[in-house]
C-alpha cells in the first residue's frame, strides 16, 4: 500500500471495463492495472481511462509479478476462476473473483486452502447482495417486519444464445449465485442438502461441451438450522423468457415478491392485524379465522442506496460505463445489476484496507456456488438428495 491506499489489477476487460472507473475514483485506490489477451480491448481501456502503458498486460502471469499490485479482480471465463484465484493468492495478492467461484467442489476447496495459506483476503463478487432490492428487504427483515419467515424462492432467468462459446450448454444450476445468494444471505444460515430435477432439453449441439441436456433446472434447498426451504430455478437456453435475477420472501406478517416485468415495481403484502387475535375475535371460537380484509398488497418504489458510499463513487449506482451506446450483454440483460457495482467494489477495497474478511468471503462463496454444483449433480441423478459439503470446517 501507499499512504494506506491500494493498487488493483483488473483481469478481463470485456465486462471488467465496467469496474475500472469505480476503482479509479475510489478514495482508497491510487492506481489500477489491466490485463487481457485481447490487445484491442487493452487499447480501448487505456485510451478511455488514461491507464499508463506500464500497467497494461497481455499476460496474467506477468501482471502477478508486479509487486506494486495489492489486489486482483478477476472477470474472466468460468473455467479459469478457481485457477486464477489460487494464482493470485499464492502470488501474495488479495483476490476478488466474479461468479461462479469454481467448477467443482475440489476447486472451491483449492481456493479456500490458498486463501488460508496466503493470509490474504478473498471476496466472492456476487452482485445481488449489494443491489437495491436486497438492501431494501434486509432493512425490513432487520426491523422484524416479516415476522416468522416461512418460505423463499429465487430464480435467474437468462437467454445466453450468442454468448462466447464457453457458455454453450452450460448447466443451469452450475451458475446459481445470482439466484440463491440473496436468500442464503438473508437467512444467515448454511445450506445442508439439496435435491433437483432437470426439465426439457436443449439443442443436441449444445449438450456436447458439458454433457448437460436440460433446458431448466429447479431445486429445493434445506438449511442447517432454519426450517425454511428455498426453491431455486435457472435456465440459460431454449426458453422464451426475458432476463430476471429475482427472489421472493414469504413471512407470517409481510411478504416480498419481485416484479414480473422489469418495467414494474416489486410488491409488498402486509397482514393488517395480529393473526392470533383474529382467530379469537370470531364468536370466541379460536378455531376460526377472520377471512375478510386480512392482507394488503402494494407496489413499492425501491430507493437507491448510493448515500451509503463515498461521494466520489456514489453516482455509479445509476451511471455506468455500459449504457445505451456502449453495451455488454451481461450488463444490458441484467438491468444494471441493481446499482450493486460500487457497493461491491467498496466492500472489497475496505476489507483489504481494514484487514478483515469481506461480507462475502471464500467460505460463503463456496457454500453458494457449491449448492448449485450439488443441485446440478442431483438433477443429473434424477433427483437424488445431495449433501452440501461443510465448508465451514475451514473457518
Amino acid at each position: 500500500m501507499i499512504n494506506n491506499k491500494i493498487k488493483v489489477g483488473m483481469v478481463g476487460i470485456s465486462f471488467g471495463m465496467e469496474f475500472i472507473p469505480i476503482y479509479l475514483k475510489h478514495p482508497d485506490v491510487y492506481e489500477i492495472a489491466i490485463a487481457d489477451t485481447n490487445p484491442e480491448l487493452i487499447k480501448i481501456a487505456q485510451e478511455k481511462f488514461g491507464i499508463n502503458s506500464k500497467d497494461c498486460y497481455d499476460s496474467y502471469d506477468e501482471m502477478l509479478r508486479d509487486d506494486e499490485i495489492d489486489a486482483i479482480h478477476i472477470v474472466t471465463p468460468p473455467s479459469t476462476h478457481a485457477d486464477f484465484s489460487v494464482k493470485a493468492l499464492r502470488a501474495g495478492k488479495h483476490c476478488g473473483c466474479t461468479i461462479p467461484m469454481g467448477m467443482s467442489i475440489q476447486e472451491l476447496e483449492d481456493v479456500i486452502k490458498a486463501r488460508i495459506e496466503s493470509k490474504k483476503q478473498y471476496m466472492f463478487m456476487e452482485t445481488t447482495v449489494f443491489g437495491r432490492e436486497y438492501f431494501y428487504v434486509k432493512d425490513l427483515l432487520d426491523r422484524g417486519k416479516f415476522g416468522k419467515i416461512q418460505y423463499m424462492t429465487c430464480a435467474h432467468y437468462q437467454d445466453m444464445e450468442g454468448w462466447p462459446s464457453y457458455w454453450e450448454g452450460f448447466p443451469p444450476l452450475m451458475h446459481p449465485t445470482h439466484a440463491i445468494g440473496t436468500c442464503l444471505m438473508l437467512l444467515n444460515d448454511y445450506p445442508k442438502e439439496v435435491y433437483a430435477k432437470g426439465s426439457g432439453r436443449i439443442r443436441d449441439e449444445l449438450v456436447s461441451q458439458y454433457h448437460s441436456p436440460f433446458a431448466f433446472e429447479a431445486a429445493f434447498v434445506t438449511m442447517e438450522h432454519s426450517d425454511v426451504a428455498i426453491e431455486m430455478e435457472r435456465f440459460l437456453y431454449g426458453v422464451a423468457r426475458s432476463y430476471s435475477e429475482c427472489f421472493r420472501i414469504y413471512g407470517r406478517d409481510m411478504s416480498f415478491e419481485w416484479q414480473q416485468l422489469a418495467s414494474e415495481d416489486p410488491v409488498i403484502y402486509t397482514r393488517t392485524g395480529d393473526i392470533q387475535q383474529e382467530m379469537l375475535d370470531i364468536d370466541g371460537d379460536p378455531g376460526r379465522y377472520n377471512r375478510g380484509g386480512e392482507i394488503v398488497e402494494e407496489r413499492i418504489k425501491v430507493p437507491d442506496y448510493g448515500y451509503r458510499l463515498p461521494d466520489s463513487i456514489a453516482g455509479f449506482t445509476t451511471e455506468t460505463v455500459y449504457n445505451d451506446e456502449n453495451t455488454h450483454l451481461s450488463f444490458k440483460q441484467g438491468g444494471g445489476h441493481g446499482g450493486s457495482h460500487p457497493h461491491m467494489i467498496h466492500e472489497f477495497v475496505r476489507a483489504i484496507i481494514e484487514d478483515r474478511k469481506p461480507v462475502v468471503d471464500d467460505i460463503v462463496g463456496a457454500y453458494w456456488t457449491g449448492t448449485g454444483i450439488c443441485a446440478h449433480q442431483s438433477a443429473m441423478e434424477g433427483g437424488a438428495v445431495i449433501q452440501v459439503p461443510e465448508f465451514k470446517k475451514y473457518l
